[in-house]
C-alpha cells in the first residue's frame, strides 16, 4: 500500500497544506546547509591542526553524503505524498536522531555540536507549533540521557579514546549536564513556538487583511468602472488622476487622452466656485465638439500625504433628461389643446345639430331631383358625417374608465353583428363567420369590447368595399409568459395591408378612405390597452386579407372561475 494512503490526506487546493509543504522545503534546505557549514568548518580547522574532537575525515564524509542522500530521497517524496503533516512529524524525528548520532560520533558528552539539537526544535515549532515543538525537545532531551547513559556505562570509551577525550565517569556530571541540556531543549521549545504561533496568527492575519484589501480594490475598481455617473479625480496640483468609463462615455475623451493633463485645460466648463444650486448644470463640449447639457458636482478629497487640495468631480449626461423634460413639456401642450379642440368640439355639436334638423326640415319643401334638394341632401349628409367625427374625437379624447365583469364573449359577438346588419351603409354581400366557444368567457368591459369589435368589422367592411367578402370571428384562450389571456381575432379577405399603411395604422388620424375620420383603429387601440391589453394586426400568408386580433388579460380568480 502506498506510503500517501496510509495518512490522512490534505488536500492540495488548502492553503495550510501549500504553505506546510513549502516550509518542509525549507527544512531540507536548511539541514543541508547547516550540516555543511558546520561539518565544513570543523574539517577546515581540523586541517590546521587544531586540537577538536570530532572524527575521522572519512566519517564527516560519509555523513555529510549519507545527509545529502536522505534529503534528496525527502524532497523526492514530498512530491509524492500529500500528507505533509505526519510527513513533518517524520522528518524532524530523523533529524533528531542524525543529531543524536552526530553528538554520540563526536565525542558524546564532550561533543560540541550538542547545538545542533536545536535546529529539529526550531524547525518542529515552525512547522507543527506548540506541540511539535515540546515533541522534538523530549525526544532530544530522551535522545541526549541515552547518549549519557551509554558513555557512563563505558560502552563508548574505545571511540572516545581515539578523539583524545576522556569519558564521563560521574554520574553528578552527568545529571547537571543532562538538566542543563534539558531545559535549554525546552526553552528552545517554548519560546521557538510562542513566536511561531504568533508569527502564524500574524500572517493569517495580514492575509485575511490583504485579501480584504483586495476585495476592496476589486469592488472600488469595479464600482468606478460600471457606475453610470462620470468620475474625475485631480491632485493638488490640479492634474488628473483617474478617469472612470462612464466619464469617457460623457465627454468622448479616453483616458490615455486626460490622465496627467490640467482638469481645467479639457474641461474648463467645470468650475469650482461655489454655487446655490447643489448639483449646478453646465453645457460640456465634447471631443468631438458636440455641446451636451451635464449636470456636475464636486468635493475635496481627504487623502493622506500632499494631497490638500485633491478634489473628486462627478458628472451625469443630462441629454435624455432633457429631451424627457421638453417631450412631457409638449405633451402638457398637447393635452392642453385636446382639452380645449374637445371643449370646442363640444360646442360645435349644438349649432351643427341645429344645421342639420333644419336641412331635415328643408329638404323635403323641395320637389325632388332638383338641384336645391340636391344641395340639402348634401347638407345633411355632411352634417351626418360631421357629427360622427366630433362624436369620435370626443371618445377618443376623453376614454371611460372600463368596468370589467365576466361576460359571454359569443354573445358580445352576435349583438355587435345585429347592430351593424340593421344598419344602412353595411354591405349585405358580407358573410360574417364566428368560431367561438359557446361557453368562453371574458374578463373586461362588455361596452368597451362591443366598441372594439364594432370598429373592427366597420373596418374589414370598408376594407372589402362594395364586392361581396368573409369575415371570420375567432376567440380562444391562450397562455402568454404563464398569464391566461383572451385572444379574439377578426380576419377578412381583403385586399390586406402594404407594410407603410401597417406601420401607421393605430396613429390618430391616419386613414385611407376618402370619407374616413381616422380615430377608428386608434379608439380600438385606446380601448383594448385601457383593458389592460394588446393589439396587432398581421396579414394572411396564403391568401388576401389582414387579421386584426386583441388580447385580454384574465385575473387570478380566472381559473378558480373555470373549475
Amino acid at each position: 500500500m502506498p506510503f500517501n494512503k496510509l495518512c490522512s490526506s490534505s488536500s492540495l487546493s488548502s492553503p495550510d497544506a501549500y504553505k506546510l509543504k513549502n516550509q518542509l522545503q525549507w527544512v531540507f534546505f536548511l539541514r543541508v546547509v547547516v550540516i555543511s557549514i558546520l561539518l565544513g568548518i570543523t574539517v577546515l580547522l581540523q586541517t590546521r591542526e587544531h586540537e577538536l574532537i570530532t572524527s575521522s575525515l572519512s566519517q564527516i564524509a560519509f555523513f555529510i553524503i549519507g545527509t545529502y542522500i536522505f534529503t534528496i530521497f525527502s524532497a523526492l517524496l514530498l512530491n509524492k505524498i500529500n500528507c505533509y503533516r505526519q510527513y513533518a512529524y517524520l522528518q524532524i524525528i530523523i533529524d533528531c536522531l542524525l543529531a543524536s548520532c552526530l553528538v554520540l560520533f563526536t565525542g558524546c558528552s564532550q561533543s560540541i555540536f550538542t547545538i545542533i539539537y536545536f535546529l529539529p526544535i526550531i524547525s518542529s515549532s515552525i512547522l507543527l507549533f506548540r506541540l511539535g515543538g515540546l515533541l522534538l525537545a523530549s525526544l532530544s532531551t530522551f535522545s541526549y540521557a541515552a547518549i549519557l547513559t551509554t558513555e557512563l556505562s563505558g560502552y563508548m570509551d574505545p571511540l572516545l579514546s581515539g578523539l583524545n577525550t576522556s569519558p564521563l565517569t560521574s554520574f553528578q556530571v552527568a545529571l547537571h549536564s543532562f538538566a542543563i541540556r534539558g531545559l535549554s531543549f525546552f526553552l528552545v521549545a517554548i519560546l521557538s513556538s510562542i513566536l511561531a504561533e504568533r508569527l502564524h496568527k500574524a500572517e493569517s492575519e495580514l492575509t485575511k487583511t490583504s485579501q480584504d484589501l483586495d476585495r476592496l480594490a476589486l469592488l472600488y475598481k469595479q464600482i468606478f468602472d460600471d457606475i453610470s455617473t462620470g468620475i474625475i479625480t485631480v491632485d493638488s496640483r490640479n492634474l488628473i488622476t483617474s478617469f472612470n468609463r462612464s466619464a469617457g462615455v460623457i465627454t468622448g475623451y479616453d483616458a490615455i487622452d486626460v490622465m496627467g493633463r490640467k482638469i481645467e485645460d479639457i474641461f474648463p466648463e467645470l468650475s469650482i466656485k461655489k454655487t446655490e444650486t447643489l448639483r449646478p448644470m453646465t453645457l460640456l463640449q465634447k471631443k468631438d465638439g458636440d455641446e451636451i447639457p451635464v449636470g456636475y458636482s464636486w468635493t475635496r478629497l481627504n487623502m493622506p500625504g500632499d494631497c490638500e487640495n485633491c478634489r473628486v468631480y462627478t458628472m451625469q449626461d443630462l441629454s435624455r433628461i432633457k429631451k424627457m423634460e421638453e417631450k412631457v413639456n409638449q405633451a402638457e401642450k398637447m393635452a392642453a389643446i385636446g382639452e380645449m379642440a374637445a371643449g370646442i368640439a363640444h360646442e360645435f355639436r349644438n349649432p351643427l345639430a341645429a344645421i342639420s334638423g333644419a336641412s331635415q326640415v328643408l329638404q323635403g319643401e323641395f320637389e325632388p331631383n332638383t338641384s336645391t334638394r340636391s344641395l340639402m341632401n348634401i347638407i345633411v349628409r355632411e352634417c351626418e358625417r360631421l357629427e360622427g367625427t366630433i362624436s369620435d374625437f370626443l371618445h377618443f379624447s376623453k376614454p371611460a374608465t372600463p368596468e370589467k365583469s365576466w361576460f359571454s364573449i359569443l354573445g358580445v359577438v352576435q349583438e355587435t353583428i345585429g347592430i351593424l346588419e340593421q344598419g344602412q351603409k353595411w354591405n349585405s354581400g358580407l358573410t360574417v363567420e364566428t368560431n367561438i366557444p359557446e361557453h368562453l368567457d371574458c374578463w373586461a368591459d362588455s361596452g368597451q369590447v362591443v366598441q372594439i369589435i364594432l370598429n373592427l368589422l366597420e373596418n374589414a367592411g370598408n376594407a372589402i368595399g362594395e364586392n361581396p367578402g368573409n369575415i371570420i370571428i375567432s376567440a380562444s384562450e391562450i397562455k402568454v409568459d404563464d398569464l391566461e389571456k383572451t385572444r379574439i381575432e377578426i380576419s377578412d379577405n381583403g385586399p390586406g395591408l402594404s407594410d407603410k399603411v401597417m406601420e401607421h395604422i393605430f396613429d390618430p388620424f391616419f386613414t385611407t378612405r376618402e370619407n374616413g375620420t381616422g380615430l377608428g383603429l386608434a379608439i380600438v387601440k385606446q380601448l383594448v390597452e385601457s383593458n389592460g391589453g394588446e393589439v396587432k394586426v398581421t396579414n394572411k400568408e396564403e391568401q388576401s386579407g389582414a387579421i386584426f386580433s386583441f388580447t385580454l388579460p384574465l385575473p387570478e380568480t380566472a381559473l378558480t372561475k373555470s373549475e
